[in-house]
């Protein structure tokens, strides 16, 4: 028996009577056996019961501080247990329990490598993600999508990934395409559905098809009218963004051909979402016009575009913005970005960047990897650079070779702890207030002079 059975028992005198929905999923999922669950009703729902579940339903309680945590404090056996308990309170009635659950595995499944416990109940999972996304609202909506793109990149590329896609692909591209539904939600599926697509699909016209999903989403922020110069953001732009995002990914495994097709439909239109009035937009358009330059020039040395001129003098006028009706922390973000985009275009240049996971290193020398790298980041969150050292899938995008194997040891010495971590970020904080000061006081000195 699961040493937190206890734990997840209700107190003599407390909420008992309340909790019934989360004790009969912990008794249904303790011994192995499934019994018929009495799922919360929406009245039932209360603060209550939603801190009697919490030993379930809590998402923090994963993404705070990742799989250290779960070697601490718990065993293999305890997180499995908690996790039957998740899959469970996905079919609770209560909307609220049910998106708790969804954010409970996907935060899990990001934080540990769960293999063989999620291929046991692929099915079960996919089936409960699928009634999520057909019947729930927005924010259950995200959360069926953010679990399967982290389910997906558990399972990798094989035909239990391909079954998983084959199963949402549909549900994913009908909430991507329907402008009744929530822009947050399709947001979300827009990106999951690229992402899945990018591990999972093995035919060919699957892929085309995706892509062409996609580009029927962002090509709609393509400037029409030429004689207006600056692209006004809608409460679509968001939507937009995430579809060119995930579309530059698939484009990175695309075949030559495809390529080619691709880059002479959009090279010449792309650099208009330049002019968005969102820095967002721009960025990610400068991304993927970076990233799309980086493939034409490795098909062809001696690619030749013909508006260089005014793509540099677009790219350069976004590196040295200076524009005061635009917020400093975006001007900021925006010259920063469009500086690496200005280089790449015109000296074929990339600043590598290094990335440390462990007592490993990575380093992101191209385009293609730096989009792959952010957009698996995205999908991760704290929980990438553990998949990094785990994860053979990502090991294999990214050319690590197999997991290094570590002894407990290196293990108990790379960790860092809760406590530690807080006497860190006190000494940086204090650090930047005091030399906030002393430029301050600098300032008021050469005012003062004046």
């Amino acid at each position: 028996m699961p040493k937190n059975k206890k734990r997840n028992t209700p107190h003599r005198g407390g909420s008992g009577g309340s909790g019934t929905g989360a004790a009969a999923a912990t008794a249904a999922t303790a011994g192995g056996q499934h019994r018929n669950v009495q799922p919360f009703s929406d009245e039932d729902a209360s603060i209550e019961t939603m801190s009697h579940c919490s030993g379930y339903s809590d998402p923090s309680s994963f993404a705070e501080d990742g799989p250290e945590v779960l070697d601490e404090e718990g065993t293999q056996e305890d997180l499995e247990y908690k996790l039957k308990g998740f899959i469970d309170l996905t079919l609770d009635k209560s909307a609220k329990t049910r998106q708790a659950a969804l954010e409970g595995i996907k935060n899990a499944l990001a934080s540990k490598m769960l293999y063989e416990f999620i291929l046991e109940r692929r099915m079960t999972l996919t089936d409960s993600i699928e009634r999520c996304l057909k019947k729930g609202k927005s924010d259950e909506q995200r959360a069926a999508a953010a679990l399967a793109s982290v389910l997906c990149v558990q399972l990798g590329p094989g035909i239990e990934s391909e079954e998983v896609l084959k199963t949402l692909g549909p549900v994913l591209k009908k909430i991507i395409c329907d402008g009744a539904a929530s822009i947050q939600a399709r947001q979300t599926c827009a990106t999951c559905f690229g992402v899945c697509c990018f591990i999972a699909t093995d035919d060919i016209t699957e892929l085309y098809s995706t892509l062409e999903c996609l580009e029927s989403i962002f090509t709609k922020s393509y400037l029409k009218d030429k004689d207006t110069n600056v692209i006004c953001s809608t409460p679509n732009t968001g939507l937009h963004i995430s579809a060119l995002l995930a579309w530059t990914l698939l484009l990175t495994i695309c075949p030559i051909s495809e390529v080619k097709k691709k880059l002479e439909m959009h090279f010449h239109k792309l650099p208009s979402l330049l002019s968005s009035d969102d820095v967002n937009m721009r960025i990610a358009a400068g991304e993927s016009l970076a990233l799309m330059f980086e493939l034409a020039r490795g098909m062809e040395s001696d690619f030749f575009y013909e508006d260089m001129d005014s793509l540099t003098q677009m790219l350069r006028a976004l590196a040295t913005d200076g524009n005061k009706h635009r917020a400093k922390v975006d001007k900021r973000k925006q010259r920063s970005v469009f500086r690496d985009i200005l280089r790449a275009v015109e000296e074929r240049d990339f600043p590598a960047e290094t990335v440390k996971f462990g007592p490993e290193r990575m380093y992101i020398d191209c385009w293609v990897k730096k989009h792959t790298y952010d957009t698996f980041k995205e999908v991760l969150g704290s929980g990438m650079q553990y998949h990094l050292q785990s994860n053979e899938f990502l090991r294999n995008v990214f050319e690590l070779g197999p997991p290094v194997m570590l002894d407990a040891a290196t293990l108990k010495t790379m960790k860092i702890s809760r406590f530690e971590r807080h006497l860190y970020n006190s000494a940086a904080f204090k650090a930047r207030t005091k030399a906030r000061s002393k430029c301050r006081d600098k300032r008021a000195d050469v005012g003062e002079f004046f």
